[in-house]
């Protein structure tokens, strides 16, 4: 439960970082390019001097598993950003957090986990109050294109879904070397498409990239943990709407962003939702 607390928590902190700094950035693609670097430097560390290629039978898997996951990793961020300028921010929001529901079905799925009925009634609590938070009715109608919608919560899913993945068939002694090459790749990909983009770079987007970077690669460091010692169908709920709810009270601390009415009802179903899941 600690791994899982410890997630959410830096996982918060990237968005509220990300907040902080916004009108600072200049250019996203260097900004992630640069937090990318610090996530795979931090792996370096966390090592602890070992070889980045061991003799062991799982270092393929590791090898496959972290270019795949570093290559959706920006591609769920470049489809984040196409689709808040076709269909808005609103929109793009609901989707991607939705996209919890493809890690959460594969668990059931493909790995066998079978939650109870309170806590299945706990998963769909928390899609409710994921929906309810960010969509409004007078949205429904500006989704130009519905595929790219379909697209980012596919894609921001399986982002998610790779965690679980690498939990359950990759080697617990090699999660440090899955983590370095998850974010080379990703940082790969950032500059290529920096280069592309002919896109300056300023020492703002370094420096936020940096402070975005550490408690990055900690979510995706503790997200593992949270894994190997709890079921896939109920960490990744809870990862989600936990999150939005310290987002939401840091937004409300820091920036003074008022909570709706909706908002605190959606708030109270989370709540609603962890104790049907087993977690309070």
């Amino acid at each position: 439960m600690l791994y899982l607390g410890l997630a959410i928590f830096s996982s918060a902190m990237v968005s509220t970082i990300m907040r902080l700094g916004e009108e600072k950035i200049k250019n996203n693609m260097g900004m992630f390019v640069s937090n990318y670097i610090v996530c795979a430097l931090l792996s370096l560390i966390f090592m602890g001097g070992k070889n980045l290629f061991v003799a062991d039978s799982g270092m393929v898997t590791v090898l496959l598993l972290g270019v795949i996951s570093g290559i959706l990793y920006l591609a769920s961020f470049v489809l984040l950003q196409l689709n808040i300028r076709k269909n808005g921010v609103v929109l793009s929001a609901t989707f991607m957090k939705l996209g919890v529901l493809i890690p959460t079905i594969m668990a059931i799925v493909i790995f066998h986990e079978r939650p109870k009925i309170l806590q299945i009634l706990g998963i769909l609590l928390a899609i409710a109050a994921i929906i309810m938070i960010h969509f409004e009715k007078e949205d429904a109608g500006k989704a130009n294109y519905k595929i790219l919608l379909i697209m980012l919560m596919v894609g921001s899913g399986f982002t998610d879904a790779m965690a679980n993945i690498y939990d359950k068939l990759g080697s617990s002694g090699l999660k440090n070397h899955y983590l370095f090459f998850t974010f080379v790749m990703a940082a790969v990909c950032a500059f290529v498409l920096w280069i592309k983009e002919k896109q300056s770079l300023s020492i703002w987007d370094v420096i936020c990239g940096i402070c975005i970077g550490i408690p990055n690669y900690f979510s995706s460091r503790f997200l593992l943990g949270a894994l190997h010692s709890i079921a896939a169908v109920i960490v990744y709920p809870v990862y989600s709407v936990v999150t939005i709810v310290v987002i939401s009270l840091l937004s409300f601390l820091l920036f003074k962003e008022r909570l709706s009415k909706k908002k605190m009802v959606a708030i109270g179903m989370i709540f609603g939702s962890l104790i049907l899941l087993n977690v309070v």
